[in-house]
């Protein structure tokens, strides 16, 4: 059914829009505020304050001040936070799937599965908490007892893109939590409503103050910066685009902080010859339109086998030309915006640029025309030096190569510098296997299109980023090993 215009207003009235600061959501020390925009319109949504680096100091005094009794606090008392908070989401899920269609413009249908997924986190941690093991035992020779255990790490600044506004803040959020580490949650300046409001909820579950932090603002390094530079902070975990992550590793260099990185992508699908095309075709609409192809894990390179190039570009063209594009909240629409004017004429430009060296649209290849920023769901005929393929597209963008063999495949799916998402189609598991062995990513969908979950680790290699977050290793980012040696007492007098 149609969003009315008055639900609207009133899901907006109920976002925080001040700085949250050791329990409390102040002012900003500036008395500036930044705009949110509809991009479906490009219209205001609200305004919220604008923090500085004076805001991000003060965060993280209230963090460090709060994280020696948090770091104390019982395990079963963080796992039963995280429990209601997961229980006030699931509450809330139309107020975050709407937030987050108005503020990122991800169609409605599509923003309820990230309040699933999103909520998700917030469960799996809240039982990992109570099942974070360290090791007792013997040293080899039996001299000593060795004790092993996880400590939190620290006040952890988290650092969140625009386009998951709340998957990217609960699934830092929730290891965080449940290691016993304290926060300072810089959302994006593009989509900070939807973290705003999930911090609230987790203060609504009782997590103390000072625990989570939430400092917005227009200016990411004025917030970032001076938190890099000072020694209370311990970790830093940023989702984002892999320049901006190389400086940030930099600074946090400067410092020794823990670090995880989620950086950039430019996930290959390889369809082989004895696939199910129409499976492959599915995997491919789920793999390259979620989130209107902005997503780090969205398949920005289909490679399909030369015998099957044709039949299948009929099919997922046919599939992406039935696609309607529009506002998110309007019936039936499966398309949304680009984030802004500047990303959809990034991704106009490497269409143009891709045509320009000898690329064929198949479909679409147009922005479209009126209010907000939409963009046509596109696919491309490439051969295998365009120079889109070596871009991270971040939009409904898809260039179909084709590969002669398996080794081919392999070669061309690990022509790139990122490594964090590879898809595979094929009905020989023999082969799906040969090649995950062959080709350098962190994630791999085998005959699947969406793989993300709670429950497995996420992560990449090259320069796609540093550590995994979910799973059972998504706890370990947010603590220290701790070892203890003590004389064995069955060797002493």
């Amino acid at each position: 059914m149609t969003v009315s215009a008055q639900q609207e207003q009133e899901l907006l009235q109920r976002v925080p829009t001040g700085l949250l600061i050791n329990g409390e959501w102040v002012e900003a020390s500036s008395g500036k505020t930044l705009p949110v925009y509809d991009p479906a319109t490009g219209k205001e949504l609200l305004r919220i304050q604008d923090g500085n680096s004076d805001d991000a100091l003060k965060a993280l005094t209230a963090a460090d001040e709060a994280q020696a009794e948090w770091a104390l606090t019982a395990p079963r008392e963080r796992a039963e936070i995280l429990r209601r908070a997961f229980d006030i989401v699931m509450e809330r899920a139309e107020d975050f799937a709407l937030l987050m269609t108005l503020e990122m413009g991800k169609p409605l249908a599509e923003a309820r599965g990230e309040v699933n997924y999103g909520a998700e986190f917030l469960r799996w941690f809240s039982e990992e908490t109570v099942r974070h093991y360290g090791r007792y035992g013997n040293t080899p020779e039996s001299k000593l007892t060795m004790i092993v255990r996880h400590k939190p790490v620290g006040p952890s600044l988290l650092v969140t893109p625009w386009n998951f506004p709340l998957a990217m803040a609960t699934r830092k959020v929730g290891p965080a939590v449940a290691s016993g580490s304290t926060m300072v949650l810089k959302p994006a300046q593009l989509t900070p409503l939807t973290s705003q409001y999930f911090a609230q909820a987790m203060l609504d579950a009782g997590l103390p103050a000072g625990v989570l932090n939430v400092v917005s603002g227009s200016s990411a390094s004025a917030i970032s910066g001076p938190l890099l530079k000072d020694r209370r902070l311990r970790k830093l975990s940023f989702t984002g685009s892999t320049p901006v992550g190389r400086r940030l590793m930099a600074d946090a260099a400067e410092n020794v902080l823990r670090t995880s990185m989620e950086l950039g992508g430019n996930a290959p699908l390889i369809v082989f010859d004895d696939a199910d095309l129409d499976k492959a075709v599915q995997g491919a609409m789920d793999a390259k339109l979620r989130n209107m192809g902005e997503a780090c894990t969205a398949a920005n390179r289909i490679l399909v086998h030369e015998d099957v190039a044709d039949a299948f570009q009929s099919k997922f063209a046919e599939a992406m030309r039935a696609r309607k594009v529009g506002r998110g909240t309007e019936p039936d629409v499966n398309v949304g915006p680009i984030i802004d004017d500047k990303a959809r004429e990034d991704v106009h430009g490497l269409v143009t640029e891709a045509v320009d060296a000898g690329a064929k649209v198949v479909t679409g290849g147009q922005k479209v025309e009126g209010e907000g920023y939409f963009y046509e769901p596109t696919v491309l005929s490439v051969l295998e030096d365009s120079p889109i393929l070596k871009q991270e597209i971040f939009g409904p963008v898809a260039p179909v190569v084709k590969f002669k063999d398996e080794a081919h495949a392999i070669r061309l799916a690990n022509a790139s510098e990122y490594g964090l998402a590879a898809y595979i189609f094929t009905e020989n598991h023999n082969r799906a296997l040969r090649v995950a062995d062959q080709i350098e990513f962190g994630l791999i969908g085998f005959n699947a299109g969406v793989i993300s979950n709670a429950a497995a680790p996420f992560g990449g290699v090259k320069h796609s980023g540093l550590g995994r977050e979910g799973g059972a290793e998504g706890i370990e980012e947010y603590t220290t090993v701790q070892y203890i040696g003590m004389p064995n007492p069955h060797t002493q007098n």
